[in-house]
């Protein structure tokens, strides 16, 4: 009996130190399983953020900066057939991201999470879409902007939809697993 309980003891305290890269490799399962449930006009919201978000208003703009990098280092890996980059805008959404702070409204909290997110999947989308125009300049432009438009328009709404349910979850996990290792 005292054996199993000092082995749950001691999975519990590795989940508590492991839970932000724990959550971490969760982005790309869910980048590769896109849910349709949770999507709309074949659109889903841009996952990263989701995560991306909380960690950063914790551990501040230079962490922020450098697991935007990462991010984006593993969203590009997936998609190795695509000549264009996710790590621009989530390095500049890491970076702006940490210079938010935490509010202890938590009504307010919870619908800045959405408008943060919307905002930053809004400039994610945009660079992304203007590497795809850039790199196309010699094709026909117009056949690609409007599409590309409606689904950063779509992006944004879902990620400004879902953002308050799941950066508050993740930053009570992520603030929890903190304030448990100090």
């Amino acid at each position: 009996m005292g054996a199993n309980f000092e082995s749950k003891y001691l999975m519990n305290k590795f989940l508590k130190k492991k839970l932000s890269i724990i959550s971490f490799i969760f982005i790309p399962i869910i980048f590769l399983w896109h849910p349709n449930w949770l999507g709309f006009l074949g659109v889903q919201p841009y996952w990263p953020l989701f995560w991306l978000l909380p960690w950063s208003m914790i551990n501040g703009s230079i962490n922020g900066l450098v697991f935007g990098l990462f991010l984006g280092l593993i969203l590009d890996s997936l998609t190795l057939d695509n000549n264009f980059s996710q790590i621009p805008g989530l390095i500049f959404c890491g970076f702006l991201f940490g210079r938010i702070k935490l509010h202890s409204d938590i009504l307010v909290g919870h619908f800045r999470y959405g408008l943060i997110c919307s905002f930053g999947s809004f400039l994610c989308g945009t660079i992304y879409l203007s590497q795809i125009l850039f790199g196309n300049f010699s094709d026909s432009n117009s056949s690609m902007f409007i599409p590309g438009v409606k689904n950063i328009l779509v992006e944004v709404f879902l990620t400004g939809l879902f953002a308050p349910f799941f950066c508050s979850q993740l930053l009570r996990m992520l603030k929890f697993s903190r304030r448990k290792l100090q």
